[in-house]
């Protein structure tokens, strides 16, 4: 009996370190949300894009997990609504939100990308994970992902949402970065008096920089002017534990977000921003390829894709964008001493 035991125990040992989630080593997880008619199409990626392109090339020696949408493409006028509204969001976040919560083991990293909407949902996933939590991967099923959603979505007061989440969730979770390209919301029909109902189903969703998130990277577009793409800033509490960049750079919204719409000129300029969120990440901890500076020339005098091509030809409200209203905010050294003043506050330089 005594050999029997010990050979049973011994079995026993070996299959609880076969399925220890310590074997498997720690793993990145990394999303990628990009922005309203941004794909992966070859020689017109935005920087999101070419962040995804460039992770592939490391990510199975670095233990990474990658996910990439594409943000919503216009097909036909059927759909025209589906990209002026920004239809979908919802869906996406629960998706990206199962993607992780189906794969994240205690000592995982997270890092959250996004441009333009792509920015807000990524943000407003940081919320999700902050304000309801993340599901345990043996609890990541339909029925829960949906039921997660709806508790941040309309009741975070409701006395069952701690229940499920000291029933289904990680006790903390902590998100690395979330670095985003020019965050604007975009939500609803953006057309006057009738966005104020358009917009209502959508103001539930948090973009706020949870005291869960170690740091935050925001590159914003100094030359913008169209109101439809007025900025979601972050406002910094104080006494928040992280580290929290929001940078001005020369040129307008798709100069940020590297979405050039062909303009190939313009890429030395969005090479700008791109270049200094990958130094932010890969100064955080994520692996890039060796040398992939030398992949994206600079050239912060290169000419901007400007406001007015394409869809910008309609978007008539303007204004000039409100710049330095938080400490966390500063001008990039590039932009020169043209636009020193505007910027209300000086923001502390570490």
């Amino acid at each position: 009996m005594r050999w029997r035991d010990r050979i049973l125990g011994w079995l026993r040992l070996r299959q609880r370190e076969e399925h220890s989630p310590l074997t498997r080593g720690r793993v990145d997880h990394v999303v990628i949300l990009d922005g309203t008619m941004s794909s992966l199409e070859e020689g017109r990626e935005s920087n999101a894009g070419l962040l995804y392109k460039l992770l592939t090339e490391v990510a199975a020696e670095r233990r990474l997990s990658l996910r990439y949408e594409a943000g919503i493409q216009w097909h036909s006028w059927r759909n025209s609504l589906d990209v002026i509204e920004g239809r979908g969001i919802n869906r996406q976040i629960r998706r990206v939100y199962g993607f992780i919560a189906s794969r994240y083991r205690p000592g995982d990293r997270i890092f959250l990308f996004g441009y333009s909407r792509g920015a807000y949902a990524v943000r407003s996933l940081a919320g999700l994970i902050d304000r309801v939590g993340l599901l345990r991967s043996e609890h990541a099923t339909e029925r829960n992902i949906r039921l997660a959603y709806r508790y941040y979505q309309r009741d975070t007061d409701s006395p069952m949402a701690p229940v499920f989440r000291r029933k289904f969730c990680h006790d903390d979770v902590e998100i690395e970065l979330v670095g985003v390209w020019d965050t604007v919301k975009a939500l609803g029909l953006r057309l006057p008096v009738i966005w104020q109902w358009t917009e209502k189903p959508h103001l539930f969703h948090s973009h706020e920089l949870g005291p869960h998130i170690r740091h935050g990277f925001h590159a914003l577009a100094l030359d913008e002017t169209r109101e439809v793409f007025d900025p979601v800033m972050w406002v910094t509490d104080p006494d928040h534990p992280g580290a929290v960049e929001q940078v001005w750079f020369r040129g307008a919204h798709g100069d940020i977000g590297g979405q050039l719409a062909g303009f190939d000129p313009a890429r030395p300029l969005a090479n700008v921003p791109l270049t200094w969120m990958l130094s932010k990440a890969e100064g955080c901890g994520l692996p890039l390829p060796e040398g992939w500076v030398g992949r994206f020339p600079c050239d912060p005098a290169a000419p901007s894709v400007g406001t007015w091509r394409g869809w910008g030809k309609v978007l008539l409200l303007r204004k000039r964008r409100v710049v330095g209203a938080d400490p966390s905010e500063s001008l990039h050294p590039t932009v020169g001493p043209r636009a020193s003043g505007r910027l209300r506050v000086q923001a502390p330089r570490p």
